[in-house]
């Protein structure tokens, strides 16, 4: 995969400068095109786009499988960020120089796919092998954070332990979870185009998968500005700015998901809420205990 993304660089590279035109005002067009700009679907589009970097505070589900968790994990969650998104913005930015805004795709969905044909034609089959095989590994990926995370949950009893927190005597492994994740994968794989509307089934689970992540998000920097800010003696604005401004733009893009994600998500909360308030006797019972991993000296 790596080969594939060097190989489109260079491709993408040679097309550029080969189409150019207009100074430094075509390399500037992906960041403001006065023809094509609307704030509202920028906002929008920027909402799901922050699925691409989704997938990193799932490395710390696997805190008690790794050695020396508390250095190991946080090096590999935030160089996953960087490496992410360096990534990610060079081949957008690439991206919106070969095929413009003004431009439409023959479909939105595999746009990347026919953007690399433009370039190169037949990246067009090796990119989309590529990322059939990437989307495999990411929903592997995905799937094992998810169960390893439910196994947490049902081991600490905010889960019924007898399902969640159950172990494969055999392989080791929590099966119940693994098997649930992906059933409901693939029960969302129909329902959601389903009901979806005028947005495409991935629209609509991109949506409804950000809904949940940006309030976590919103969640880290705020216990962040919490810990480091207000519960220090002395007030450093470093420990202040970074969780607030990170707070507003997780919180910015939030309500700028679709109307249909945020009240199916917003209902799907109520639930968990609701449910969590049972299990811990209006949020004042000792009956769920998180464990943390143990650290080695």
């Amino acid at each position: 995969m790596g080969a594939v993304i060097a190989v489109f660089f260079v491709a993408a590279a040679r097309y550029i400068f080969h189409h150019a035109d207009g100074g430094g005002a075509f390399f500037a067009r992906p960041f403001y095109d006065p023809a094509t700009w609307n704030t509202k679907a920028v906002l929008g589009g920027t909402s799901i786009a922050v699925l691409t970097y989704i997938g990193f505070d799932g490395i710390s589900t696997l805190s008690e499988e790794a050695e020396n968790p508390r250095r190991n994990i946080l090096l590999a969650t935030v160089l996953t960020c960087v490496a992410v998104g360096v990534l990610s913005a060079l081949q957008v930015y690439a991206a919106q120089l070969i095929w413009p805004a003004s431009q439409p795709f023959p479909n939105v969905d595999t746009a990347f796919t026919f953007v690399a044909q433009r370039v190169w034609a037949p990246l067009f089959a090796v990119v989309g092998f590529t990322l059939v095989v990437a989307n495999f590994g990411s929903g592997m990926g995905a799937q094992l954070g998810a169960a390893r995370l439910l196994y947490g949950m049902g081991r600490s009893n905010a889960l019924p332990k007898s399902f969640f927190g159950a172990v494969d005597p055999k392989r080791h492994v929590p099966r119940n979870n693994v098997l649930f994740v992906g059933a409901l994968a693939l029960a969302g794989a129909f329902v959601l185009p389903a009901v979806a509307g005028s947005a495409t089934g991935y629209e609509l689970g991109a949506n409804l998968l950000n809904f949940g992540a940006l309030i976590a998000f919103m969640g880290v920097n705020a216990a962040a500005f919490v810990r480091y800010y207000l519960h220090e003696e002395q007030k450093k604005l470093i420990n202040l700015f970074p969780p607030a401004l990170g707070f507003l733009i997780c919180a910015l893009l939030w309500i700028n998901l679709s109307p249909k994600a945020l009240i199916f998500g917003a209902v799907w909360m109520a639930i968990g809420i609701a449910f969590g308030a049972w299990k811990t006797q209006g949020f004042r019972g000792n009956l769920v205990n998180f464990e943390l991993p143990p650290e080695e000296s």
